[in-house]
């Protein structure tokens, strides 16, 4: 689901290698998670700085959001006293911007994921304490309880609601991109993927979309072959150099990818979008967290207190996401089906 951390004033005039080179190296050394760098500067009490170090992902912006006594009288009691919210990002090794990455200070975990959890943690009167895990271990971490909350681009399924409870606070869409000087375009049918090579990342719902299309087109008698690779930069190095033909990942992160990359000799367009909850349904991407935690309720009121009091529409519009916004937060709505006919 990454998306490859590139930045407007970095990538002008550069190959995709040689971006890829300059970004990677203060990322290589993470392991399977990181509690390094896990606040931004110190706001006042009372307001939370968005895309504080978010190297032209977002625009920096100050939220006023203070904690509301009825939504932080939901919490569990151990949490309360705890002092903290600790909210699990699934972005090793080398992020996924705009959504989750390491900021322009190389030590800070910034994007629209964290900012979010940063704005929860504030109504809930909580320090907001992030952690970087690669994706499966951030599941480890909520499931080993090192994580109360995760927010990483999670799709509300419902082969996950099995072991976790959500709450949702954004459409969900998935996108191919494709080199711009590509004619292939995926037009909402999947026999178009015949043929085709096509990169996803592993343990995502988009991996389990495109596995369903692949095994419908073997019993047609066509062939698609599904690679996958290590982390973003390793897939847009593969994109570059023909090695495949397309990337199917989160909306928010290819459609970033497109514009940083469009004035370069490596440009990428999107070749079509699908929901991220299969054809029947509009995908949702929800906060995550233990099943019968007893999370999924105040952390779907915090969301909806931020939708309500406009502090929502801001983190949303600082990040270019308007346009994947929900008019509410719900408590574990239908989620991708089970078998996603």
């Amino acid at each position: 689901m990454p998306t490859l951390l590139t930045r407007r004033s970095l990538i002008r005039g550069l190959t995709t290698a040689t971006a890829v080179a300059t970004l990677a190296t203060g990322l290589a050394a993470c392991g399977g998670d990181s509690d390094a760098a896990t606040t931004t500067a110190a706001a006042k009490s009372g307001e939370v700085v968005i895309g504080q170090v978010a190297n032209g992902a977002a625009r920096p912006t100050t939220i006023k959001v203070s904690e509301v006594k009825s939504i932080s009288a939901e919490l569990p009691a151990a949490l309360r006293k705890s002092g903290k919210l600790v909210i699990g990002e699934g972005a090793l090794p080398a992020g996924f911007p705009p959504l989750a990455y390491v900021g322009s200070d190389q030590k800070t975990l910034t994007g629209s994921e964290p900012d979010l959890g940063r704005l929860v943690a504030a109504v809930f009167g909580l320090t907001p304490e992030v952690k970087n895990f690669t994706w499966e271990n951030m599941f480890v971490g909520i499931d080993s309880g090192k994580v109360d909350v995760a927010l990483s681009n999670i799709t509300d399924t419902e082969e996950r609601k099995k072991k976790y409870e959500f709450a949702s606070y954004r459409q969900d869409n998935l996108a191919f991109t494709v080199p711009k000087k590509s004619t292939w375009n995926f037009d909402g049918n999947y026999r178009n993927l015949a043929a085709r090579t096509v990169a996803v990342s592993a343990g995502t719902n988009q991996e389990k979309i495109l596995l369903e299309w692949k095994a419908k087109l073997a019993e047609e008698g066509r062939k698609l072959t599904v690679k996958y690779y290590q982390d973003s930069n390793s897939v847009y190095l593969a994109l570059a150099g023909g090695r495949i033909d397309a990337y199917l990942g989160p909306n928010p992160g290819i459609a970033y990818h497109n514009r940083q990359t469009a004035n370069t000799p490596d440009a990428t367009r999107t070749a079509g979008t699908y929901s991220g909850a299969g054809a029947r349904l509009q995908g949702l991407i929800a906060a995550t967290a233990k099943k019968d935690s007893g999370l999924a309720k105040p952390l779907a009121d915090a969301i909806n207190h931020l939708i309500d009091n406009g502090q929502y529409a801001q983190w949303l519009k600082a990040y270019n996401l308007s346009n994947e916004a929900v008019a509410k937060s719900e408590v574990n709505p239908p989620g991708l089906p089970l078998d996603n006919s």
